[in-house]
């Protein structure tokens, strides 16, 4: 079995960890009933919180309902049969340091077309209406918070006695094993990837399930869908539709290939993702604003044009590594590192390390149109209050840190190699700056 290790000192580990499942929950609640009950003002919960104290705040929790409940079931079990059911061609994902290869199935874009267009039909004929989902939102995000702590403790307990490979192990520490997991692919059975649905199926499907919700929502309220709602929601969905398009490649990431199935995967992208992500569309809802026709193309044209080069910036490394270097990157072959470096079982393999192009600007330079993309979604709300902007603050931290994980772990793996990765692209993400 292999080790499981901490990315960070023990000290700012433990700290995250405990901070991360302490405080989330809470602030998952909190963000709602400020977005939808205290008119998007921090200072109006503030205010309510410092008046009526922990009981206040006990009092704005929902309580998990039995609609919300049936809400979260039909809906899982829908995108589940989706991940098993849906033809798509095989696809290996990155060979693990034990020497394992998963090997998924990729259906997500066909899982995306089918979800959207249900939900719509649905809507559309009268038979379910999503308004439903929005007023019941507290409740569903409150389900969440506790059946999917209840869903990482079944993560720890099938890890340490059913892992479903040898990219598995405990470090020793309960915490940290419930918190960075116990398995890098965890399944049922053969075919059921856990990461896959949780991550992609659940989490990001979500995201445009909801982004879809809200528009709906306002429009049924006000009789009309406002320009800054429609700027939201287009790029919202041209992002979510970009990253199923793209799905398989983000198999080869991070978030697959190296973290492993814990809290800090598992319930950010079974709760967090679909709260938070979506948060800038929830602020929406009851805050229509009228942008213009000029503004608002403007914001869109910026905002697809950033998500564009987001998905080039994927496409142009994973075309450099399907073709073994052998391609054009920006009409010219590409300047590349060749890295060997060694299996945890002893073996010498090498890597292509592409430093032209994109990948020429800075060592993720693909975070920076991220970044943007996540602000011109979130610009159309103007600026009256600071809430609508946690998510992009919080995507910054989250990838600046991402960035520093990630070249902790490749210096470690490469070592001269990434030294000399460094020396030819020397800034991590903002090029000239940083």
């Amino acid at each position: 079995m292999a080790e499981s290790k901490t990315v960070h000192s023990p000290l700012v580990t433990y700290f995250s960890m405990l901070s991360l499942l302490s405080l989330c929950p809470p602030f998952v609640i909190l963000l709602w009933y400020t977005m939808v009950h205290a008119d998007g003002s921090v200072l109006k919960t503030y205010d309510y919180l410092r008046q009526h104290g922990l009981q206040g705040f006990i009092e704005i929790w929902p309580r998990p309902t039995a609609v919300a409940w049936k809400i979260i079931a039909v809906y899982a079990a829908f995108e589940a049969a989706l991940q098993l059911l849906l033809p798509g061609k095989t696809v290996r994902g990155p060979i693990s340091p034990t020497g394992h290869q998963p090997v998924y199935k990729a259906n997500g874009m066909a899982a995306y077309a089918v979800t959207l267009i249900t939900y719509l039909s649905l809507w559309w004929f009268g038979i379910f209406n999503p308004v439903v989902v929005y007023d019941h939102l507290g409740e569903i995000f409150s389900a969440l918070i506790f059946g999917s702590f209840v869903f990482c403790i079944f993560l720890y307990i099938k890890g340490l006695l059913a892992p479903s490979s040898t990219d598995s192990g405990s470090s020793g520490n309960i915490i940290i094993d419930f918190y960075w997991g116990m398995e890098l692919y965890p399944r049922i059975g053969k075919h059921f990837d856990i990461k896959v649905f949780t991550n992609c199926r659940f989490g990001m499907m979500s995201w445009a399930v909801l982004a879809v919700t809200y528009c709906i929502k306002q429009y049924e309220e006000n009789g009309k869908v406002s320009d800054s709602m429609l700027v939201n929601t287009i790029l919202m969905l041209v992002y979510v539709t970009k990253f199923f398009w793209w799905e398989a490649g983000y198999w080869n990431t991070m978030d697959i290939a190296h973290d492993r199935a814990g809290f800090y995967i598992c319930w950010g992208c079974l709760v967090w993702v679909p709260s938070i992500y979506t948060s800038p569309g929830m602020y929406l809802v009851n805050h229509p604003v009228n942008l213009g026709t000029q503004l608002a193309l403007s914001i869109l044209a910026a905002g697809i044009l950033c998500i564009f080069i987001n998905y080039d910036c994927d496409r142009q490394r994973q075309e450099f590594r399907r073709t073994n270097g052998k391609c054009l990157v920006w009409g010219k072959a590409p300047s590349k590192i060749v890295a060997s470096y060694t299996t945890t079982s002893g073996e010498t393999k090498t890597s292509l390390l592409l430093t032209s192009g994109w990948w020429g600007l800075s060592r993720h330079f693909h975070y920076v149109p991220e970044i943007l993309g996540a602000f011109f979604w979130t610009v159309p709300a103007l600026f009256h209050h600071f809430l609508p902007y946690f998510y992009v603050i919080f995507l910054t931290i989250l990838l600046f840190d991402r960035a520093k994980r990630d070249d902790d772990r490749c210096r470690s793996k490469y070592g001269k190699y990434w030294k000399l990765y460094c020396e030819k692209v020397p800034y991590r993400i903002i090029p000239g700056i940083y």
